[in-house]
């Protein structure tokens, strides 16, 4: 799971994996700006195949923080 949240979050925001982290922060470190944030969470919810409300974006602040999202919502 790890592997494959951070190769989808390097190929979207082409950004290299090798400088992505469980604490890498989306807003902070990548500098992650709204229609960026838009382009991840669509690649999240056509990969998964489930839909992210608005309201749980406050709390998806670091990869670890979106490997828990995900791995709780695939339960």
């Amino acid at each position: 799971m790890k592997e494959e949240v951070i190769n989808l979050i390097s190929e979207t925001l082409e950004i290299d994996k090798n400088d992505l982290t469980l604490d890498t922060d989306l807003a902070r470190d990548l500098n992650v700006e709204s229609i960026d944030l838009v382009d991840l969470i669509t690649a999240f919810e056509d990969k998964y195949n489930f839909e992210i409300p608005d309201q749980d974006l406050k709390n998806l602040q670091t990869i670890g923080d979106i490997i828990t999202y995900i791995e709780k919502r695939q339960k």
